[in-house]
């Protein structure tokens, strides 16, 4: 177990980023085509192919999921998997054609000092063709991908993963980016708000403070309407629907509100997407479900504290500090 969600047997990930642009790309490849759906709880999510994820539709199963720096520009890295993806056959038929389903969210890095003149042509397909090519068992976290430009109210944000295996053996996976209109610490840290799931010291050891004051409970919040998204896929490998899916996305919301302090606001577009690979079948379709969608909330809630956590400050004047320029000296080793 590499406590990503690469854990989760049949899931890849690649990522491409941009340092100058201070931007990039996270692909989440199925090698078999997988049962997904999204909930989306935030209020201003910007995304592409979603609609197609509500149970009732047609398209039973997708490709690959992409998350996105760029705002709406960050769109066009869909396309980019789509083209490669085309390359190798995958996708759905219809006829002789073949075309490949490829659902995105994308947030908003477009003021964190990078170089965003590209002029007609932003880079988001071909950073999506080079992290789809890319995609393998293991990826960097913190400012990497679709998490290299993220920010927190007062920290660096970041790309995080998570994993776990629930008692009755499925596994299950989370990977976010986190750019969030809140914070992940209490306060002003070193803590997280997801300190009580934290797994093997992963985003510190610090565990929780001796309390908490009341100034930690006054919102700390960036930017505006548009500015702010955390978006996330989390995985596992039982043989699900898309309406169980649709249920797994619900419940792992409960891992933002648990790492992020506000989440879900009308600032924000927090999304997740929720696969299955189907390697494994479920037994039990309530008591089984159950477990997954605990698990993936959990993991979740880790992933976010880990995005941060790993993240190195940009390197532009006004970036946000990195949690390990600040807290980094106090770390707890396991």
């Amino acid at each position: 177990m590499l406590n990503l969600i690469t854990d989760v047997p049949g899931v890849l990930v690649g990522q491409a980023d941009d340092p100058a642009r201070a931007t990039g790309v996270t692909v989440v490849l199925f090698e078999a085509p997988a049962a997904a759906s999204v909930a989306i709880q935030g209020g201003g999510p910007g995304t592409r192919d979603t609609a197609l994820l509500d149970p009732e539709m047609t398209v039973e199963k997708i490709d690959a999921v992409v998350l996105s720096g760029g705002s709406a520009f960050g769109l066009d890295a869909a396309g980019g998997v789509q083209a490669v993806l085309a390359e190798r056959g995958r996708g759905f038929r219809i006829r002789d054609l073949t075309v490949p389903i490829v659902p995105q969210a994308i947030l908003f890095d477009l003021a964190n000092g990078g170089d965003k003149a590209w002029g007609r042509k932003p880079p988001y397909f071909d950073l999506g063709m080079a992290a789809c090519e890319a995609a393998s068992d293991r990826f960097a976290l913190g400012t990497a991908g679709a998490g290299y430009g993220a920010a927190t109210a007062n920290m660096k944000g970041g790309l995080g993963s998570a994993s776990a295996v629930t008692p009755s053996g499925f596994i299950v996976g989370a990977v976010v980016a986190v750019n969030a209109v809140g914070s992940v610490m209490i306060g002003d840290g070193p803590h997280f708000w997801a300190a009580p799931y934290e797994r093997g010291g992963e985003f510190g050891g610090l565990g929780q403070p001796m309390r908490v004051p009341p100034e930690a409970l006054e919102p700390r919040l960036k930017g505006g309407p548009g500015e702010n998204t955390t978006i996330a896929l989390v995985a596992c490998d039982a043989d699900l629907t898309k309406a169980q899916c649709k249920r797994v996305a619900v419940a792992a919301h409960d891992g933002l509100a648990r790492a992020i302090r506000p989440a879900h606001t009308p600032l924000d577009g927090d999304l997740v997407f929720a696969a299955a690979t189907g390697r494994r079948p479920l037994a039990d379709p309530v008591y089984g479900l159950n477990e997954i969608a605990v698990a993936a909330a959990d993991c979740l809630a880790r992933a976010v504290a880990r995005a941060v956590f790993e993240a190195v400050a940009l390197p532009f004047p006004g970036a946000r500090p990195a949690w390990r320029d600040r807290f980094g000296r106090i770390m707890v080793t396991p």
